[in-house]
């Protein structure tokens, strides 16, 4: 059996969420004893020099074992974030051509 076939053929259930240049994949799957996990599938669209696009891509397997501890630190790690930033998202830092802004202070400014 091909090695792309058998990666396929234990994915149970699958969701795609789409976010700018990065897709997440929610994939259950089976092991070969019969029992389900879950894979976490980052994949970051990137563009070399000449324009050609490659898929930078990043995975978590997560079993059931670990799914209660994962749900609540990933809630406690969300909620802290929008307690201490919000929800709006500060969108010009997500922009390809984003630049830092660089500060100067030159030596007759007050500081």
């Amino acid at each position: 059996m091909s090695d792309y076939k058998e990666r396929h053929e234990n994915e149970i259930f699958t969701k795609v969420l789409k976010a700018g240049r990065r897709t997440y994949f929610f994939d259950v799957r089976e092991t070969k004893a019969g029992d389900y996990y879950l894979t976490i599938t980052e994949s970051k669209k990137n563009y070399s020099e000449n324009g050609d696009a490659t898929f930078e891509k990043h995975k978590i397997y997560l079993y059931k074992e670990d799914f209660k501890a994962f749900q609540e630190m990933f809630m406690e790690s969300t909620d802290f974030i929008i307690n201490e930033k919000g929800e709006d998202v500060i969108s010009e830092r997500h922009e390809k051509d984003f630049k830092s802004r660089q500060f100067t202070i030159d030596s007759d400014d007050e500081v």
